[in-house]
């Protein structure tokens, strides 16, 4: 009697990747302990290099990424304190 194929969604098969991309851990571990192939995660993990998936960033982009994430939350909460200060300006030339 053949055996019937697992289906994994994506989000499983995104998030096998990630685990074997950032932890750096082998493929065949990872496999072993989310009860996987190795091959059929290896053939992920290849899909998702050849896709363009797997950039790499070094210390300068990081450092730049890192520098603009905190940039962008000063701007919204810049904004938010805007939009607050608009509200209560409204409401007081409204009375």
């Amino acid at each position: 009697m053949p055996e019937t194929r697992r289906r994994f969604d994506p989000e499983f098969r995104a998030g096998a990747v990630r685990i074997v991309t950032e932890t750096g851990k082998p493929i065949a571990v990872v496999a072993r302990n989310l009860g996987l192939h190795a091959g059929t995660l290896g053939n992920w993990v290849a899909a998702q290099r050849r896709d363009g998936g797997d950039v790499a960033l070094d210390v300068d982009e990081r450092a730049e990424l890192v520098r603009l994430r905190r940039r962008c939350a000063e701007l919204e909460m810049e904004r938010d304190v805007l939009k607050r200060s608009v509200v209560l300006w409204v409401n007081e030339a409204t009375k």
